[in-house]
């Protein structure tokens, strides 16, 4: 990891006060949005306005302290989100809508607040109104939508400037409009952004953009249970995860930094009707977690070393583990602005690793599918029927804990995430599923496509991210260039296809038997 990494700049605080004093809090008057299209202009927002004035002091929560302890400018703590609407929208309107939204959501008019390394806490300042103008119009062309998203992969809004989002809105040569944001991750996640952004949808079109109800997964039979031996470490000594093998055949990167992006737009996988009163045997999600286990599995047995020692088929020594952030926050406006999801790990077995050989094979067998399929369904049950936990642990609640200083605090962090990387979950997997909102631009339409990425940080250096619209999964797979050039990606993201097509139900003949 890399020391600890200050923000792009340190501005005077211009209250003469360490940010590890009290919080300060006072009603945050309403943001006035700059007028017109020219206000602004040029990539990231248009330049530094007037300091907004500090209307509140928030400590940073523990998952924030924690990314912003290993922030690596080589690898940009960047979330993606691109909106594609099938009209264009009014420059003006849609820059007031926009600042308008912030203004409905204040938490995410944020700064952190100028710090030295024996300060105790980091903190929030939030801000009366933008210090930045985040709306963007770049230049239409043929490359502008490329040239937005390297941007998006490359550079966070500064963490220093009020609010960490930047918004790029991008004229297609067909008639439509991108909506391309970028925020920070240090500072808030996906989920947070697209409340602000139904927010300012809602005040562009003149509907009111209310949350569709969540999907509620059914209680009672329908799964087999997790038996002991799925679960890591039950019974037996802990195995490290397996890791996502590099493509030894790749271009130069070159010391490139930002993430590499596949994009793909895939068919739903189809599934078993469900029997009245009982629960669905598995879910959507449930395929999409087992689509990337066998993209892994398939990926790392084509890229195993050759050798006298290899059994071809031979079932990989270590387990495929896979991250899933659950969100647990309601959907309305009072949804809490900031970083809200929390991370669980599904654990894949030694079934799978003894179903290595046909889960493996060029297509999956589809027995072994269904197989894993049940025990994959069963295993996000039990998790998602837990109580929640902490976010990141309480390893990271007592890491965080404002005793000593940052500088010390983030030494320490780094030391134990270097540490601990050999034990870092295969790869992760954030399911966003149906888009809670209409997203209803008026005369630009409702989108078209919505595509979210998540950072892709070594050792991981993978992150897939899916999205139900319109009923077609989009998907983003995002990778570090330590591991993987554009062309692997491309590859990876066929395997992916692949493997998300070998979990489709199939209708059993006539007298006979369905997987």
């Amino acid at each position: 990891m890399t020391a600890l990494q200050p923000a792009r700049h340190e501005p005077p605080d211009g209250r003469g006060e360490p940010p590890d004093g009290p919080a300060e809090r006072s009603p945050a008057p309403s943001p006035s949005p700059p007028s017109g299209e020219g206000a602004g202009g040029g990539f990231g927002g248009g330049g530094r306005q007037s300091r907004g004035i500090v209307v509140a002091r928030v400590p940073f929560p523990v998952v924030d302290e924690i990314s912003r302890h290993c922030l690596d400018e080589g690898q940009p703590e960047t979330v993606h989100i691109e909106v594609h609407l099938p009209g264009r929208v009014d420059p003006a309107r849609l820059r007031t809508a926009f600042h308008r939204a912030l203004a409905r959501h204040p938490r995410i008019l944020m700064r952190q607040a100028p710090v030295r390394w024996w300060h105790r806490r980091y903190i929030w300042q939030l801000t009366a109104a933008p210090d930045v103008d985040p709306v963007d119009f770049p230049p239409p062309g043929p490359d502008a939508l490329a040239r937005a998203r390297r941007r998006a992969l490359d550079a966070c809004p500064p963490l220093d400037a009020s609010p960490p989002v930047r918004l790029e809105v991008i004229e297609g040569a067909g008639g439509g409009t991108v909506l391309l944001l970028t925020l920070h991750h240090t500072a808030l996640d996906g989920p947070a952004c697209l409340r602000v952004l139904a927010t300012a949808a809602e005040l562009y079109g003149g509907a009111a953009n209310p949350p569709g109800p969540s999907p509620v997964r059914a209680a009672g039979p329908g799964t087999e249970r997790p038996q002991a031996d799925d679960q890591p470490g039950a019974g037996k000594r802990l195995s490290r995860p397996a890791r996502i093998a590099a493509d030894t055949g790749r271009a130069p990167q070159g010391g490139r930094s930002g993430n590499g992006m596949f994009l793909a737009e895939l068919a739903i996988p189809a599934r078993p009707p469900r029997t009245p009163g009982r629960a669905a045997p598995y879910t959507v999600n449930d395929q999409l977690l087992v689509a990337t286990w066998l993209m892994v599995a398939r990926w790392n047995r084509l890229h195993a070393p050759a050798g006298p020692h290899r059994t071809a088929g031979a079932p990989a020594a270590a387990p495929v583990v896979l991250t899933m952030p659950l969100d647990d926050r309601p959907r309305g406006a009072e949804m809490p602005i900031g970083n809200g999801t929390r991370l669980v790990s599904v654990g894949f077995g030694p079934e799978e690793r003894r179903d290595a050989g046909p889960l493996t094979a060029d297509p999956p067998d589809p027995d072994a599918v269904a197989r894993l399929l049940r025990r994959t369904a069963a295993r996000t049950r039990a998790l998602k029927a837990a109580p929640p936990g902490r976010q990141l642990g309480l390893a990271a609640t007592v890491l965080t804990a404002p005793v000593v200083p940052v500088g010390l605090r983030g030494a320490m962090t780094r030391a134990l995430r270097t540490a601990a990387a050999p034990w870092t979950s295969t790869t992760l997997l954030s399911n966003i599923g149906r888009i809670p909102y209409p997203l209803d631009f008026g005369d630009a339409g409702r989108p078209t496509a919505v595509w979210f990425s998540a950072p892709a940080r070594m050792p991981r250096g993978l992150t897939v991210t899916t999205v139900s619209v319109s009923g077609r999964i989009q998907l983003a797979l995002r990778w570090s260039p330590a591991l993987l050039d554009d062309a692997a990606g491309a590859r990876l993201g066929a395997l992916f296809r692949s493997s998300l097509a070998a979990t489709s139900w199939t209708p059993p003949p006539a007298g006979g038997a369905s997987r």
